[in-house]
């Protein structure tokens, strides 16, 4: 019974020191949004089928970027449009060409 438990306590020191590791490895991965360079007052970022909203952008300049003039009504979440924030994730349909 002791050596049972002694095996467990090891294992489990084992997960908890390979879990730290992976945290410290992910935390110190690069960024590769980091390293883009900022064009203007928005990046140029490609619009995919999930957004993230960036600092100083609203509906209006989205919808204008990627084409996608029914944002509202596919996101209902988004309760007010004029409540958007950083980091918010908005689903993106282009309907029309995008403006670059």
């Amino acid at each position: 019974m002791a050596r049972a438990i002694a095996i467990a306590d090891v294992a489990s020191w084992y997960c908890a020191f390979v879990l730290v590791a992976l945290i410290l490895m992910s935390s110190l991965r690069d960024n590769p949004l980091a390293q883009e360079p900022v064009r203007g007052k928005f990046s140029r970022r490609t619009c995919d089928e999930i957004y993230v909203v960036g600092e100083g952008e609203t509906l209006h300049t989205i919808s204008d970027k990627c084409g996608d003039p029914y944002i509202v009504e596919q996101n209902p979440h988004i309760q007010d449009p004029d409540d958007v924030f950083p980091g918010l994730v908005i689903k993106i349909t282009p309907s029309m060409p995008r403006n670059v």
